[in-house]
C-alpha cells in the first residue's frame, strides 16, 4: 500500500516508476471499500478514475527531459469532491434526497482546473445536507465516522472530505466553507483547512447555501499542498461576477520565506468560559512559540463575539430561502410520487425531499425575510455584519494576523449537541467572523488533547494575502 505524505514526494515516486497512477486509483478504491463503515464516500468513481489514471500514466511514460514540463501540477494526486461541487456526468445531491439521481450537465470552475493539471477525482464526498451542519450528522445518507475515534464527529459540513483524507483514501479532498465548513472538521481530524478570501475561488458549479458567504477551499494533510491546490483553483473566471480579477500569487515559493510578523489574538476566545481548558492551554502555548520565534504576539479586545453566531444564521439562513427555492421537484431531483396537483407537488416534494435541518433553516430565512421581521433581523444583520468588518479589519490595519482557537472543543460525541441547534450553532463560533467578513482563515494542527484527538489552531489574515497566511501556517 502506498504511502502519501506529500504532492511533491508522490512526484517523485512517479516519476521514477516506484508507483503508477492506475496502482494508486486501484489501492485508493481498496480503501475507501475496507473502510465502508466511515461513510465518508457516497460514490466512487471507479470507471471515470481509472480511465483518467491511465491518460496521466502515459502522459508519464513519453514524459522526458524538457518534454516533462507537459505533466500537470497535480498528475496522480488522487482527490475526493464533497457532493455539492459539479462534475460533468457525474452525480451530485449535496447529501440531500432532493437531488436524488440528479446527474451534473457541465463541471464546477475548479473541477476544470484540477482536470487541467492532471489530477484524478476518485469520488463524492458525504456533507451535512445542503452543507448545513457542523457534525455531519444532517446527512440524508447517514452520518460521516472520524476516523481517529469512530464515536465521535468528523465535524461539519465537509465532514467526509475531512474524515476520507485523515483515513488516506484520498490524498487531498475539496470542501465548501460557510461558516467554518472546511476548518472545523479540519480541526476535528487532524488535518490542513483552508477557507480563501471570499472571492479568490470560483464559486461556479458549487451548489449554493449562502451566496455571499460560500468558498470552497482544500482539505490537505500539509499547508504546502493546500497552497498548491489554491494556486491552481484561484483566479478569475467568466461565469463568477464575484471572482476576484486579482492575480494569483505564487503561494508554493512563498513557503520557503522567513518572515516575522505582528500576530494578534482575541481576549474573548481564548478566555471564553466555553473554551476546553487544553484547547486554551495548547492555544497559549502556539502563541508563546510564536513570540519566542521573534514574532510580535497581542491581545486584542474584539466586543462582538457573541453578535457573530446570531448575525450568521440570521443571513445565511435568508440566503438559504432563497437560494433553496429552486428545488421544488418540478425540474430536476426528487418529486413526491404523492402529488396530485402543482400545490401538493411543491408542498409533499419539499417536505420529503429536505431533511428536518434544511427545513428549520428555510423556514428561519423566510421568516426574517417577511414583511413586518425584515427591519428587526435581516436588515440590522447586516449592519451588525458591517460592524463585525470594521472591527476586524481595524485589527487587521495594524496586525498581520488574528489567532484563535479553530474550535471550543475536540470533536465531540454523536448525538452530544443533535437535540439542541443553538448548542451546535455555537460550535462556529470562531470560525464564522472570516465568513462573515469575508477574509482568508485556514486551521492547522496544535497539538493533541488528552482524550487522544486533534486540536486546531485558526489562523485569519488580510483580504487576498494568502500568501503571508500560508507562510504563517507552514511556519506553525
Amino acid at each position: 500500500m502506498y504511502t502519501f505524505t506529500t504532492i511533491k514526494n508522490l512526484h517523485a515516486d512517479l516519476n521514477s516508476g516506484k508507483i503508477s497512477c492506475v496502482q494508486l486509483v486501484e489501492e485508493s478504491i481498496k480503501a475507501i471499500e475496507a473502510k465502508k463503515q466511515l461513510n465518508a464516500f457516497l460514490e466512487v468513481f471507479n470507471e471515470s478514475a481509472l480511465a483518467q489514471a491511465k491518460l496521466v500514466d502515459e502522459k508519464i511514460k513519453a514524459s522526458t527531459g524538457s518534454a516533462s514540463n507537459s505533466l500537470g501540477k497535480l498528475a496522480g494526486v488522487v482527490i475526493g469532491l464533497k457532493d455539492n461541487i459539479c462534475y460533468k456526468g457525474h452525480k451530485v445531491s449535496c447529501s440531500s434526497k432532493i437531488l436524488e439521481g440528479f446527474e451534473s450537465l457541465y463541471s464546477s470552475t475548479v473541477v476544470e482546473r484540477l482536470l487541467a493539471e492532471d489530477a484524478i477525482i476518485i469520488g463524492r464526498l458525504n456533507c451535512d445536507e445542503f452543507a448545513m451542519g457542523s457534525s455531519n450528522e444532517n446527512s440524508a445518507y447517514g452520518k460521516v465516522l472520524n476516523p481517529l475515534n469512530e464515536n465521535t464527529v468528523p465535524g461539519g459540513s465537509s465532514g467526509g472530505s475531512a474524515a476520507a483524507v485523515a483515513a488516506n483514501l484520498c490524498y487531498v479532498a475539496l470542501g465548501s466553507d460557510t461558516g467554518g465548513s472546511i476548518r472545523q472538521p479540519a480541526s476535528f481530524t487532524g488535518t490542513v483547512g483552508l477557507k480563501p478570501t471570499y472571492g479568490r475561488i470560483s464559486r461556479w458549479g458549487l451548489i449554493a447555501y449562502a451566496s455571499s458567504f460560500d468558498q470552497i477551499g482544500p482539505i490537505t494533510k500539509t499547508v504546502e499542498d493546500a497552497a498548491l491546490l489554491l494556486e491552481i483553483m484561484a483566479g478569475k473566471d467568466e461565469y463568477d461576477t464575484t471572482a476576484s480579477q486579482k492575480p494569483v500569487g505564487q503561494y508554493v515559493n512563498a513557503l520557503s520565506e522567513t518572515k516575522k510578523y505582528k500576530v494578534a489574538y482575541l481576549k474573548e476566545c481564548v478566555e471564553s468560559n466555553g473554551l476546553d481548558p487544553e484547547v486554551k492551554k495548547q492555544t497559549l502555548a502556539a502563541l508563546d512559540k510564536l513570540k519566542n520565534d521573534g514574532h510580535t504576539v497581542t491581545a486584542v479586545d474584539f466586543p462582538y463575539l457573541d453578535f457573530l453566531v446570531p448575525t450568521y444564521y440570521v443571513l445565511t439562513t435568508a440566503e438559504a430561502s432563497s437560494n433553496l427555492s429552486r428545488f421544488d421537484g418540478v425540474h430536476y431531483g426528487y418529486r413526491s410520487p404523492n402529488a396530485t396537483d402543482l400545490e401538493s407537488t411543491y408542498k409533499k416534494t419539499r417536505s420529503e425531499g429536505f431533511g428536518k435541518e434544511v427545513k428549520r433553516r428555510i423556514m428561519l430565512g423566510t421568516f426574517v425575510l417577511s414583511a413586518g421581521y425584515y427591519d428587526a433581523y435581516y436588515s440590522k444583520a447586516q449592519k451588525v455584519r458591517n460592524k463585525i468588518r470594521q472591527k476586524t479589519r481595524e485589527i487587521l490595519a495594524q496586525h498581520d494576523f488574528i489567532v484563535t482557537p479553530s474550535t471550543p472543543s475536540t470533536a465531540f460525541e454523536f448525538g452530544k449537541n443533535s437535540t439542541d441547534p443553538i448548542k451546535m450553532y455555537l460550535e462556529d463560533i470562531f470560525t464564522v467572523q472570516a465568513n462573515i467578513v469575508g477574509c482568508p482563515a485556514i486551521s492547522v494542527p496544535n497539538g493533541t488533547h488528552s482524550n487522544g484527538l486533534p486540536i486546531g489552531l485558526q489562523i485569519m489574515g488580510r483580504d487576498f494575502e494568502e500568501g503571508n497566511l500560508l507562510n504563517l501556517a507552514n511556519q506553525i
